[in-house]
């Protein structure tokens, strides 16, 4: 599916971004990917509120084969085939998938800060604290081996 296409397919939605991706183009809204299509079909993001609706409908989720094994994604599922004559319900199907997103970027952990340094206070000025300066010991000069004394026998 071309830019083009897409951009039709979507005109009763609203302003959708299409960004190349992977064989085909992400398609998200406000910022978050909500559908994929690629060389299998078009496939919308799904969770555990909307993806019965999709196994209603006969869709199956995303797969793909590496060269050991067949990966599915269960957060992608094929749209089916009618929507893309009706306009409409393709609209209504596609709201519930960036809600689904939306859903899945609300879940999703902050990634960690690192922990702030904190400044040391001292009571007597209130001001931050300087931090002292690493001291390095100088190195100490190597001391010449003595001659070693013979015993006189």
């Amino acid at each position: 599916m071309d830019r083009d296409f897409l951009t039709d397919l979507f005109a009763n939605f609203g302003p959708v971004t299409i960004r190349k991706m992977f064989s085909g183009h992400g398609i998200s809204a406000d910022g978050i990917n909500f559908a994929l299509s690629l060389r299998a079909g078009l496939f919308f993001r799904a969770d555990e509120q909307t993806i019965p609706q999709f196994e209603a409908e006969g869709s199956k989720p995303f797969q793909y084969q590496t060269s050991t094994k067949t990966v599915t994604v269960n957060s992608y599922w094929e749209l089916p085939a009618r929507l893309f004559d009706d306009s409409e319900e393709l609209s209504t199907w596609a709201r519930a998938a960036l809600a689904a997103a939306q859903r899945a970027a609300a879940r999703k952990r902050p990634k960690a800060r690192k922990a702030a340094k904190k400044k040391v206070v001292t009571k007597a000025t209130k001001k931050p604290a300087k931090k002292k300066a690493a001291i390095r010991k100088k190195p100490q000069p190597r001391k010449k081996p003595q001659p070693r004394k013979r015993s006189s026998s």
